[in-house]
């Protein structure tokens, strides 16, 4: 299954897309001969427990799961399998957290927490590493960033291969018509955002771009 992990509709400050925007920008992408699933609702510095999207997934025929992008004294990360436990134990909106407490929070409620963007200048967790910090938690890190300047996503793969780190892929879209143009490939079924972190954690996937799902 073919999944961007990283994607942010109007709910963020900073996006103009809608979610049905971008599920219609998927139709004209498997009409190009494109494979995808499914796309992850990744919104700023908080979790839409009161939306829900799964009439415009059936209607569309595509799978939409959410989870939250949030910032931290040590830059950004994607959060899956948002819980209303984990939900009140961090404060979503506090851009100072420490990002070793908010991957520990996640796991005890059974989310999952990975660096985005790593490769980012200035923000992305090889700065931090750079400058002595450690993340002993961190096993899989977002290589593959749609929204990437030239350089940053190169700074992931190294810093991947210097750590043994698993890579995802995916957009970073804040416009439809970027949506999915990177994707992680998974190779089990994935129906809703527990299955997703059991599919994180299991390895078995990779990050690819939108051409390398095209079945023309």
């Amino acid at each position: 299954m073919y999944f961007d992990l990283h994607c942010h509709s109007v709910s963020s400050d900073d996006s103009r897309a809608t979610v049905e925007q971008y599920l219609k920008w998927i139709q004209v992408l498997r009409k190009r001969g494109y494979t995808v699933d499914g796309i992850v609702l990744t919104e700023h510095r908080k979790f839409d427990f009161d939306k829900d999207y799964s009439q415009l997934a059936d209607d569309y025929g595509v799978i939409v799961l959410k989870g939250s992008e949030l910032d931290t004294r040590f830059g950004h990360f994607l959060v899956y399998n948002v819980t209303q436990s984990l939900a009140s134990d961090i404060d979503f909106g506090d851009v100072r957290m420490d990002a070793r407490e908010l991957m520990q929070a996640s796991q005890h409620h059974g989310a999952l927490a990975i660096p985005a963007h790593p490769g980012r200048f200035g923000i992305g967790l090889v700065d931090f590493m750079d400058a002595g910090e450690t993340f002993t938690d961190v096993k899989i890190v977002e290589q593959l960033n749609g929204g990437g300047r030239p350089g940053e996503n190169e700074r992931a793969d190294e810093l991947c291969e210097a750590y043994g780190y698993l890579g995802t892929g995916a957009s970073d879209a804040h416009l439809a018509s970027h949506v999915c143009t990177c994707m992680t490939k998974f190779g089990m079924d994935i129906s809703n955002e527990g299955e997703l972190v059991l599919a994180l954690l299991s390895g078995d996937f990779s990050p690819v771009k939108l051409e390398e799902t095209s079945t023309a």
